[in-house]
């Protein structure tokens, strides 16, 4: 088999760790391996199959004889390096925002449209965690019986917005009684006005609020579910909310189908989607909870039900990690599509 030469960048961050992590796991075919991240970041050792390497900082001669570069440090540095690296001759499978919604660049989850990889023009942009987990849930529904509605409310975990949030919800969290007054620097956005404790609270707000008093982490969803699905007449609406959940998003999604199909229609239809796991059983308190979820692979989906008033109408609960399949999983996923599909 083919190996390849491949860059991580952002390699020390825990979506890059991750993507070291399913490289390894999944025993992806690599010839060489560079960890690239900031000065800052520089020259600590990172472990990959038995031997050590060292961070290098990243600059444009860093991606000279790359395949493949996995990006997720990010955006202004995907916007800085991702170019240098495709004019090098690399493919750019990037975890930021900063190439999602531009025409050129395809978004991409493989178990939902993998075919699109083939029109790259030199980058690949992996999709919001939040997004990648919901279209894998609704794909197999869209298929067999046509989507005309989403409405989702997500319950999203801290470690989406960074080490520095984990930190502050374990130490918030360990002052129960001072809590309202506890030091609070980083949710819900660091470069926000005002911020606010997450321990034994719930956020209604994920990044900055745009002018139609969405989030941008909410239009994400919306813009980012169209795109994929390719459906600009979908509807779709978000609302997005930062709970003291270390690893793990949930998300409670209704959908509106063409179709009108049973509940058991709908279980079946979910449990045969690839990459996802039905977990349906409320007899016996069976369904996903980010706690269990972490770690794993899978979208987990239960909690289905038909809605008392709209016969077209489901609901259903989705659990996934945020890190691994909401990001580097995903990541690697594309890789190994363009490895299968002979299109580096």
């Amino acid at each position: 088999m083919k190996s390849y030469n491949i860059a991580i960048m952002g390699a020390t961050g825990a979506v890059g760790q991750q993507m070291k992590e399913q490289l390894e796991k999944r025993n992806f075919p690599v010839k060489t391996i560079v960890f690239l991240a900031s000065s800052r970041s520089a020259g600590q050792e990172i472990a990959f199959k038995g031997e050590t390497y060292i961070v290098q900082e990243a600059v444009p001669e860093s991606f000279e004889g790359i395949d493949m570069a996995l990006f997720s440090a990010g955006g202004s540095i995907s916007e800085k390096f991702a170019p240098e690296a495709v004019k090098r001759g690399a493919v750019v499978i990037d975890n930021t925002s900063a190439f999602r919604m531009d025409k050129e660049v395809p978004l991409v989850v493989p178990e939902v449209n993998k075919e699109d990889i083939h029109a790259h023009k030199g980058i690949i942009a992996n999709p919001n965690c939040s997004t990648i987990q919901m279209v894998c849930a609704l794909q197999p529904l869209k298929e067999q019986y046509g989507l005309s509605k989403i409405v989702v409310s997500t319950y999203q975990a801290v470690s989406g917005a960074g080490v520095n949030a984990i930190n502050e919800l374990k130490n918030q969290s360990a002052d129960f009684d001072n809590v309202k007054n506890a030091e609070a620097s980083v949710l819900p956005v660091k470069s926000a006005d005002r911020h606010y404790p997450i321990a034994f609270n719930a956020i209604p707000q994920i990044d900055q609020f745009t002018d139609n008093g969405y989030t941008f982490e909410e239009m994400k969803m919306i813009n980012e579910t169209k795109k994929i699905m390719h459906d600009e007449n979908l509807s779709v609406a978000a609302t997005c909310v930062r709970l003291p959940v270390v690893t793990g998003h949930s998300e409670s999604v209704y959908v509106e189908l063409e179709g009108v199909p049973t509940v058991e229609d709908v279980k079946q239809s979910i449990a045969q989607a690839p990459g996802v796991e039905l977990m349906d059983d409320p007899a016996n308190q069976v369904y996903p909870m980010p706690l269990m979820a972490a770690g794993k692979d899978e979208v987990f989906v239960g909690r289905i039900r038909q809605d008392l008033d709209n016969p077209r109408g489901f609901h259903l609960w989705v659990v996934s990690d945020n890190l691994v399949k909401g990001a580097a999983l995903n990541s690697v996923q594309i890789a190994e599509a363009l490895v299968k599909e002979q299109i580096l």
